[in-house]
């Protein structure tokens, strides 16, 4: 039986063959962010209610571990109404269009050592395009919907992504800096040596305007105030329900997961194991080794991030998020980007001989 499998699969066209591991990749891809999402919200619920002396979700299935399903179930049951004057074919696409943005960047990742479903040279520019296009997602949603309330709620969130995105790409500009390639695997490459050779160290103030400006991005707290609802009624998704409100509950989430990711490749080191070059641990070869558990480890640290600022910080004025993003994370940036010219003028930090 396995024989003649096997054969059945030699026996097709490469393209097919080439076409149909490429759908593989993708279908278990979006799968597991998918189900990554599910428990993030389940995560997010324990933690900060640990945080907080609660319990937080218990009642569903063992340990409360089926709520994110009970959820899924609620939603997809739930009438979806569409405004009467509203823009009908806007209103279905806006969702979809921001969750395609989520999905779409895992393309370039690279998990493991040299696998990516889509290895491209210009992985950072091809991240920073589809990041340009979530803003239209929620300008659309927000338009769409007929409704004052949801067009303010858009236009102070496509004001923030704006702000915050230019600081985003200009601490991108010092990663492709330092590794000299705008391309993932060769991005994570360029790291080996053990945490003092990643970049967190020599880009640590690009790190951290990167990763607040992402949860800026993501309109997570304290930066949610386009969804503040004691001030502008649930902001952009406002008119939103059922399956259609759980896109964009599905969007937030995935691209949560998505900018920890990044931080972790960009500044952590992706796949590559924090005890390499430590002899104390040679003869344990899966603890020196790269893989993709490192990665996930790096990725929950940012995640973890993302709940403890929520629960730890207060909602910011809006004037207070925007000079923020244009009078702080851009001159730093700036500066630092300065710096590491120098640095590289020099050959110190990743440029030593």
């Amino acid at each position: 039986m396995i024989d003649a499998i096997v054969s059945l699969w030699t026996a097709q066209p490469e393209w097919l063959r080439a076409t149909v591991v490429s759908l593989a990749q993708i279908l278990v891809i979006t799968i597991t962010v998918i189900l990554c999402v599910a428990y993030m919200t389940f995560a997010e619920r324990k933690i900060i209610g640990y945080m907080q002396r609660r319990i937080g979700p218990n009642r569903v299935g063992p340990y409360g571990l089926l709520q994110p399903f009970a959820d899924v179930i609620k939603l997809l049951i739930k009438e979806v109404v569409v405004p009467a004057r509203s823009n009908r074919f806007l209103f279905i696409v806006a969702p979809l269009l921001t969750l395609t943005t989520a999905f779409g960047a895992w393309a370039v990742i690279s998990l493991w050592p040299g696998f990516a479903v889509a290895d491209v040279d210009a992985g950072v520019l091809y991240v920073l395009a589809l990041a340009g296009f979530g803003a239209y997602g929620i300008i659309l949603a927000g338009w769409a919907t007929n409704s004052k309330y949801a067009f303010l709620g858009a236009m102070r969130s496509a004001a923030q992504i704006v702000a915050y995105e230019i600081a985003m790409g200009f601490a991108l500009v010092g990663v492709v800096m330092a590794a000299g390639s705008l391309n993932f695997g060769k991005i994570v490459a360029a790291q080996s040596g053990g945490p003092g050779s990643w970049y967190w160290l020599w880009l640590f103030p690009l790190m951290v305007v990167y990763f607040i400006a992402g949860v800026a991005e993501t309109n997570r707290a304290p930066f949610d105030v386009a969804e503040g609802e004691s001030e502008i009624v649930a902001g952009f998704h406002v008119e939103y329900s059922g399956i259609a409100f759980a896109l964009f509950f599905l969007a937030e989430y995935a691209n949560m997961i998505l900018i920890a990711a990044l931080s972790a490749t960009f500044f952590l080191g992706g796949w590559l194991s924090p005890f390499e070059g430590y002899p104390v641990v040679g003869g344990i070869g899966w603890l020196a080794a790269p893989g993709l558990h490192w990665l996930v480890l790096k990725t929950c640290f940012f995640l973890f991030c993302f709940l403890w600022f929520r629960a730890t910080f207060p909602r910011y004025r809006y004037d207070q998020i925007m000079r923020l993003g244009w009078k702080v994370f851009i001159p730093v940036t700036l500066v630092w980007l300065c710096v590491e010219a120098a640095l590289w003028i020099f050959e110190a930090g990743p440029w030593a001989a």
